[in-house]
């Protein structure tokens, strides 16, 4: 195999390995790695792709916020991208993040605030003339989940802030609050202590018991769980509203949220080291967990000047702390069989506490590992936990007195049915597509909020249908009546007969929708719509060729295997007949362009803009036919410029492109 193969199929790995995570930490609430083992995934894919950038492409997690809303709320779009962090892991990172910044800026020193990470939910509260209107978490980024009825449950978040404070403050408009719903220490144990007396499982972490406490659908539940609320941003109507972001947090100290008492400034990068330091000894003794210290960089207008990239902001940085690590010893490796018929070995350890949780287990990722790691049964070794459920292992510390080698298993744990290995691929996969464990899952992922967005169709619905041999694949879905779903467990016939209209109104859906939801390997949200796009219809996608599909931008030679490999197989082939007999739509609805004012000119959008979000505006220029490009170059038809415009101005500028401001770019657009 060529070099250059062998990084593209290590490229591919790193990105399903993190996707899966991304899902269970973000979506499922049952994350299987720690912060620091997820970190270093993420890192190995960043360097990959930084000495490839060829093989950078828009769905890799490197280029994404993070994870998807989950089921059960209503979405909202942030006005404002809620970015994440970039991670420093040593003092070197963060000197290489103050060049960085220092050479953007032009300035020899640059001032910085240093904060807590905070290990909690990172939420959003919008405040109308001055009242709370509504509490929405990060989701994925771009779209949260509405939970205004449990924030407002949360005793240290204003209900309404006072119109004499916000007047001294000198704050006007709408303002949004953003920071992280935590539990503390205490709240934590006293929970626990709850669900020791009326034999209730037991949490493992304050971080994970908050996040749960927040997206309930019950607001007592949240009440009881005495969540407490950092606040750590401030805006005014989607901008920044003081020239330091010092200033924002003492208007926020004013408005009385409850901010941090132990941020600091810091006149360079030494004393940000300094201030590092100083909480790692110190932060066992806080009442609540962090993980690292955040730090940004003071002045909005360096801000603004040093910008985004595509994922985070270049003016602010995470330093993660070392994680906690402890021996213990491996009493066996176990399989377990994942929704793509997946085998992943895990180990089973003997119970060890590992920064105050117990850790029973962790999960081995695959063959490969287990290798490279030459793990037996028996084995000590070392295990780290950064806020997680289940930890990582490092090394093996000590073999036991017996070596016997870890073997995948020749039969599928789950159904008896023969394990399939392809020479040259990591994965061990179950192929039997009536696996048990393959169709709950399958049915569960076609169900879901991205895919067919059949709500009610839960598992213990999908349990109970699978049970009884009602289903058995997903156009019988598309068969059941109201007779049938009313006789099952805790269904009325209201129920019953909201959930035959879930799934009378899912045949409609898109065609992007029906690619991801039947769950072709290696097809993820972001490339279902890119195929539905291109090929308009699920007959075309069937029939296209490797070379075909990888016409299609970011669709590479795994994608392309992935849904050869899908309709290579009759009983795929037959199920998307089932799913057309049944009624469900095959073809990609495209909208046709409002105009064609904007055909093949480029905008290049710097700045604030007052009366729309940088998201609205690109929009606004595809709608017209045109493109949005993220650098100025000679080929950038317009510079739009908003306020607290940065480098892209200058740029513009001495490229002569033309440039022009936000009224000027309303006449453009309303210009016939």
């Amino acid at each position: 195999m060529s070099k250059s193969r062998e990084i593209t199929k290590e490229v591919e790995r790193l990105r399903e390995k993190l996707r899966h995570h991304e899902y269970l930490y973000h979506v499922a609430d049952d994350p299987e790695i720690s912060d620091a083992a997820y970190d270093r995934l993420m890192n190995q894919l960043k360097k990959l792709e930084a000495e490839n950038p060829k093989l950078v492409t828009a769905d890799s997690p490197t280029q994404r916020i993070g994870g998807a809303p989950r089921e059960g709320f209503q979405t909202v779009v942030h006005r404002t991208p809620m970015v994440s962090l970039d991670n420093a892991f040593s003092f070197e990172e963060l000197a290489n993040f103050d060049r960085r910044v220092r050479q953007a800026t032009g300035r020899e020193k640059i001032e910085y605030t240093t904060e807590h990470k905070f290990d909690g939910l990172s939420m959003s509260l919008l405040y109308e003339n001055g009242l709370l209107v509504r509490g929405v978490t990060r989701g994925d980024g771009r779209t949260g989940e509405d939970v205004t009825p449990n924030v407002k449950t949360i005793r240290s978040i204003p209900l309404n802030l006072e119109a004499g404070r916000l007047k001294k403050a000198g704050l006007t408009g709408n303002l949004e609050v953003r920071g992280e719903g935590i539990m503390t220490r205490k709240s934590f144990e006293r929970l626990n202590e709850q669900q020791d007396a009326v034999g209730g499982k037991r949490y493992a972490n304050a971080r994970n018991a908050a996040a749960g406490a927040v997206r309930v659908l019950d607001p007592s539940i949240t009440a009881s769980r005495r969540l407490d609320f950092f606040a750590y941003y401030l805006l005014v109507d989607g901008r920044a509203p003081k020239k330091r972001h010092s200033d924002n947090l003492e208007a926020l100290s004013d408005l009385r949220f409850k901010v941090s008492e132990d941020w600091e400034l810091c006149e360079s990068i030494e004393a940000v080291e300094k201030y590092i330091n100083k909480w790692e000894s110190k932060r066992e003794k806080l009442p609540f967990e962090i993980d690292g210290i955040v730090v940004k960089v003071n002045e909005i207008a360096l801000q603004n000047e040093v910008g985004f990239t595509s994922k985070a902001p270049r003016w602010a940085i995470a330093y993660k702390y070392p994680a906690h690590q402890e021996t213990t010893l491996v009493r066996e490796i176990l399989v377990s069989v994942g929704r793509t018929g997946v085998l992943t070995p895990f180990a089973v350890f003997e119970p060890v506490q590992i920064g105050g949780v117990t850790v029973v287990k962790s999960t081995l990722h695959n063959m490969d590992e287990v290798e490279r790691l030459g793990i037996h049964a028996g084995d000590t070794v070392l295990v780290e936990r950064a806020g997680e459920v289940i930890p990582h292992v490092l090394k093996v510390v000590k073999h036991g007195s017996e070596e016997k080698p870890f073997k995948m298993p020749d039969k599928c744990p789950v159904c008896g049915m023969h394990v399939h290995h392809v020479e040259g691929e990591i994965a061990y996969r179950c192929v039997n597509v009536s696996c048990p464990v393959r169709r709950r899952e399958s049915f569960l992922h076609f169900a879901g909020r991205h895919a067919m967005n059949i709500d009610g169709l839960g598992e213990k619905i999908v349990d109970q249908l699978l049970e009884k041999n009602v289903v058995k694949d997903f156009a019988d879905l598309y068969k059941l009546d109201l007779e049938r779903l009313a006789n099952l467990d805790r269904m009325a016939e209201k129920s019953a007969q909201n959930l035959i209209d879930e799934i009378a109104a899912s045949r409609k859906n898109s065609l992007a929708r029906l690619i991801y939801a039947i769950g072709m390997p290696f097809v993820g949200e972001r490339t279902a719509q890119l195929l539905a796009e291109h090929f308009g219809s699920m007959d075309k996608l069937a029939a296209a060729s490797a070379e075909k599909l990888m016409e299609v931008g970011e669709v590479g030679p795994k994608v392309a295997e992935g849904v050869l490999e899908f309709f290579s197989e009759s009983a795929n082939r037959k199920l998307i007949e089932h799913l057309r007999a049944a009624g469900v739509n095959m073809k990609e609805e495209r909208a046709a362009p409002i105009s064609a004012k904007f055909a093949g000119k480029t905008f290049v959008f710097t700045g604030t803009l007052a009366n729309r979000t940088r998201e609205e505006a690109e929009a606004l220029v595809a709608a017209h036919g045109g493109k949005a490009g993220g650098s100025v170059s000679k080929k950038t038809s317009y510079v739009v410029v908003g306020s607290d415009a940065g480098s892209k101005l200058e740029k513009a500028k001495s490229l002569g492109v033309p440039v022009v401001d936000e009224t000027q770019f309303e006449k453009l657009v309303s210009a016939k």
